[in-house]
């Protein structure tokens, strides 16, 4: 029933755009647009991947007990949480040639969107791992089980579920905060959206037809992070 409703309100919004906004006008600009979510779409994957790969990583190492690891994770959690996202992303792409690292305007986007928000999804996946149960840590060491084992194969599928609904945000966050790109250079939805309202004086056509794409986009993400979390949960009680 939510899935309906959400797609029922997404489509009268579509449908509200193309009334306000005339074809021929709308055949003017939405190419632009379009090619513009294309760049959206394709740092935002490549981000995503980034970030969930460090939210374990670094989550999961903050609670490590060797201390050189948990020391990292916690510098790289704090550094990149306690900073902008833009200063970050200027520090990539301007400031690190000065040291003879060049990269181009993708990988500065990726690894600067990918890191910021890998720190956040670091402390999600950090309270998941420590909602799990310690009796279940601790018959594991009973049983002779290795730390490293009962992490893999007991305490992370556990911690999943639990972890999915605050990625899935920080995931939809990060689609909305590649609008910062264009700082690199990069011309995403809302670079393009500017400069087509630049060239038509289309404000409300334009902005509105960007406004339905990141919707599009971030609810895109929320049913498929419900599904993901309805199917690991139900994997885990049948596992139980």
């Amino acid at each position: 029933m939510t899935f309906r409703l959400a797609a029922i309100a997404a489509l009268i919004a579509f449908l509200f755009g193309l009334t306000v906004a005339t074809f021929s006008e709308l055949r003017v600009f939405l190419p632009a647009l379009l090619r513009g979510a294309t760049v959206t779409i394709e740092i935002s994957i490549m981000s995503a991947l980034l970030f969930w790969a460090m939210s374990f990583i670094a989550g999961i190492g903050r609670l490590n007990p060797i201390a050189p690891i948990r020391w990292a994770s916690t510098v790289y959690i704090e550094v990149f949480r306690g900073t902008s996202l833009l200063v970050i992303l200027f520090w990539f792409f301007f400031v690190l040639p000065s040291f003879g690292v060049v990269l181009t305007p993708t990988q500065a986007a990726v690894l600067g969107l990918g890191l910021n928000f890998g720190a956040y999804g670091a402390e999600v996946v950090r309270g998941a791992v420590t909602a799990v149960p310690s009796g279940q840590k601790e018959a594991s060491a009973a049983l002779n089980i290795p730390d490293w084992k009962c992490m893999l194969r007991i305490v992370i599928p556990q911690a999943i579920p639990v972890a999915i609904p605050g990625l899935s945000n920080l995931t939809i966050e990060m689609i909305k905060a590649t609008a910062l790109v264009s700082a690199v250079t990069l011309v995403d939805i809302t670079f393009a959206s500017v400069q087509q309202n630049q060239i038509h004086y289309r404000t409300l056509d334009i902005f509105l037809v960007a406004l339905i794409i990141y919707y599009c986009f971030s609810q895109l993400i929320r049913f498929g992070g419900a599904i993901l979390e309805a199917r690991t949960t139900r994997h885990l009680a049948r596992g139980q």
